[in-house]
């Protein structure tokens, strides 16, 4: 399986915020792709005939990511934990033609990929519904099998890294981008779980102190759960603040 570069272009008022739009997009960080000014932007004179910033993303070659990942990541020791998933899984035959043909593909490039990696595990693949209304239907697939705490790694990466080769390869295969989501032993779900605590425990601090609450840096996907989570909350609202991979997420109170 070959993989073909994947680019992304965002306009916004700044290089930096392009650049972090373009990161949300993609769900990476900035050490997993390449970015290319195509245009500084203007602020124009007096504030009129600005023009906003232009740049492009392109996403990095994966299979040596992950390859030097899986021989240098520390491995958690609570991945083993098992906890009933949460999500909304769609019936088979609610599916179109199309979606089930992404299924296949996707466990196939999965299949491969581990057994490149001569990694013995089982993979399932099924649909879902989106957590968020705005979203598409997602592409699940499950990883099950004994001791695949490798494939996760430090906060994520490989597993992050096993995700975007795969979507790529996917993609190309179909002609199509396919929206996936890989979890491995339910570490995803586990994870979102302790993420929802989090920004709801935080949130009280804020309006108990009065103070502005700032979490630890995380990836594009888990300052969205974060988002996600509080967005609908009466006190506080959150911003993602920083630059990558350092960018973290500031719970603040509502004026």
């Amino acid at each position: 399986m070959s993989q073909e570069k994947t680019t992304l272009e965002i306009i916004a008022p700044s290089v930096e915020e392009a650049v972090a739009k373009g990161l949300e997009q993609l769900g990476l960080t900035q050490d997993m792709v390449e970015i290319e000014i195509l245009d500084g932007g203007s602020k124009g004179l007096l504030g009129i005939g600005g023009r906003q910033s232009r740049v492009r993303l392109t996403v990095k070659p994966f299979e040596k990511m992950i390859e030097e990942k899986i021989t240098q990541v520390e491995i958690p020791q609570e991945v083993n934990q098992v906890v009933q998933s949460e999500i909304h899984v769609i019936d088979e035959s609610q599916l179109t033609d199309e979606e089930l043909q992404n299924l296949k593909t996707a466990k196939s490039v999965v299949t491969e990929l581990l057994e490149r990696m001569r990694v013995r595990a089982e993979v399932t693949a099924r649909y879902v519904e989106p957590q968020d209304e705005k979203d598409d239907r997602l592409a699940m697939i499950d990883i099950e099998g004994k001791d695949l705490s490798i494939l996760i790694g430090r906060r994520s990466e490989t597993l992050n890294a096993l995700q975007y080769i795969s979507s790529l390869i996917v993609s190309k295969e179909l002609g199509r981008w396919v929206p996936m989501l890989i979890d491995v032993q339910g570490y995803r779900n586990r994870r979102e779980r302790q993420l929802r605590q989090l920004g709801r425990k935080m949130a009280e601090q804020a309006i108990q102190t009065g103070r502005k609450q700032t979490l630890e840096p995380m990836p594009a996907n888990e300052r969205r759960v974060i988002h996600l989570e509080l967005r609908d909350h009466p006190q506080v609202y959150t911003e993602s603040v920083g630059e990558e991979p350092y960018r973290k997420v500031t719970i603040s109170l509502k004026n």
